[in-house]
Order: structure tokens, then C-alpha cells, then sequence
């Protein structure tokens, strides 16, 4: 009997002490660090780009709005109130991302958005998404637009050396045959040949144009300098510049249709 009371006794002691180490062990572990997540629409989304969109208004149809992010933290908008004259406004500046990285500010206004997935969504005055049964006409969606080649394309002149172009029928292309380039500088017709190096760096080179004179031969004669200094190119959508070194653009030019 004497011993089957010790026995007891000491299984007893075992699953104390057994009990007091486990206690002990789950005391000494440390929780587990919850690690922040610092994704944010500022540096994980491709936010840069143009949204559009046609947003509620009170005393006109719509207002279609139209707003380019750029990588610099510049911004242009563009507002169209439908249905009423002269209802056309644009202007342009700077935006900042909010603390959190998911609203930004435009400068001109300070209107707020909230940067989704290709999307931006009009933000009431106090930062705060509009909800409701309109809350779904608040929101902006990116353009996405379709990469144009550089050979094959008829390549429209818009701005000269930081300077609009407009009425003119300046034109440049570029025909992978023989690597030959043509097109008009508002006034001659031109041609010659073009190569193509590291992807982006251009020469071109035995250019000649027609000789006939007009009324105004200012932008021919950029035209014809920058042909002559450009020595690489870019594409951005529909966009192409014509550049030298890693100044400004020399000349952008949009595709046609």
C-alpha cells in the first residue's frame, strides 16, 4: 500500500514541475512583432497617367474632366461643363501626396483625390470619399493607351523648342524599307535616311527638301535645325520628341490617325 502511495506522489510531482517548466516557457516567449504594411497607392500603383471622366453637376450636364499626373508632381486639368458656352477650363501646377500615400492635393484648388488602382476619385472638402447612390460618378478612370511604333507611323508636329505649333501640316515619318525618313516641314517636303542605335539614339543624315519659298518660313527653318541636332528619340503613347542629349525636347510630335 506504502508503495502505491508514493507512486501516486510522485507522478503527482512529475505533472507539477512538467506543468510549472510549460507555464515557464510560454511566459519566456516573445510575441509575435506584427510588421506594418507600407504599400501605399504613392509607391506601389503606376498613378502616372491621364484619368477622365464625367463628374456630377449642379447647373449643367456633366462636367467632363480630364487630369494628367506626371512623375515630376505636375498635374494639368482639363474641365468641359457640358451644355453651356465657353465652359472650358484648364489649368495646371503641382500636387502632394497626403501622409498616408493614398490622396493627393492639387495645388490649384485644393482638390483632393484618392488614387486607386487606374483610377481617381473626387474627394468631398473634407478628404473624404462621397457616398451614396452618386458616390460611383466621383470616380476618374486612367487612360490606358496603346504603345505606336516609331517606324511606320505619320508623325504630326505639335511644339517646337517649348513652343506650340498650330495650323500646320508639319509632318515627319519614318519607313523601316531602306531606313528611309520624309515628311513636310509646313512649307518643303523632305527626305533622307535614319539609323537607329541602343534602341533610341537616331542619326539621320543625306537630307534634302524642295526649295519653294512661302509666306512664312519660321517654323521650317526649326524644323529643318532640329532635324539636324536631334540624336535620339522617345516614345510615350502616341507621343514622340525628338531630343538631343538629355535636354528638353527639341520637338513633340503626336501620331495621326
Amino acid at each position: 500500500m506504502m508503495n502505491i502511495l508514493k507512486a501516486q506522489w510522485a507522478i503527482m510531482l512529475l505533472l507539477a514541475i512538467t506543468s510549472c517548466h510549460s507555464n515557464k516557457k510560454n511566459a519566456e516567449t516573445p510575441q509575435a512583432t506584427q510588421i506594418a504594411d507600407t504599400h501605399t497607392s504613392e509607391n506601389s500603383l503606376d498613378w502616372q497617367g491621364t484619368y477622365q471622366g464625367v463628374l456630377p453637376c449642379a447647373d449643367c450636364e456633366g462636367i467632363k474632366t480630364t487630369i494628367t499626373l506626371n512623375n515630376d508632381l505636375t498635374f494639368k486639368i482639363k474641365e468641359v461643363y457640358l451644355g453651356k458656352k465657353e465652359g472650358v477650363f484648364e489649368s495646371k501646377g503641382t500636387f502632394k501626396w497626403l501622409s498616408n500615400g493614398q490622396k493627393i492635393t492639387l495645388s490649384d484648388n485644393n482638390r483632393n483625390y484618392f488614387v486607386g488602382e487606374n483610377t481617381l476619385t473626387r474627394l468631398d472638402n473634407s478628404g473624404e470619399k462621397i457616398e451614396g447612390d452618386l458616390a460611383s460618378l466621383y470616380i476618374l478612370n486612367k487612360l490606358i493607351t496603346k504603345e505606336i511604333a516609331f517606324t511606320g507611323t505619320k508623325w504630326k508636329l505639335v511644339t517646337l523648342f517649348g513652343k506650340e505649333v498650330v495650323d500646320t501640316k508639319a509632318f515627319i515619318m519614318f519607313t523601316e524599307e531602306n531606313n528611309k525618313v520624309y515628311g513636310n516641314n509646313s512649307c518643303n517636303s523632305f527626305n533622307g535616311a535614319f539609323e537607329i542605335k541602343n534602341g533610341s539614339q537616331l542619326k539621320l543624315s543625306k537630307m534634302a527638301t524642295t526649295m519653294m519659298a512661302c509666306p512664312d518660313m519660321a517654323t521650317e527653318k526649326q524644323f529643318m535645325e532640329v532635324l539636324n541636332i536631334a540624336d535620339n528619340f522617345s516614345l510615350n503613347g502616341n507621343t514622340m520628341t525628338l531630343n538631343k542629349a538629355r535636354m528638353a525636347p527639341l520637338a513633340v510630335f503626336k501620331a495621326e490617325e
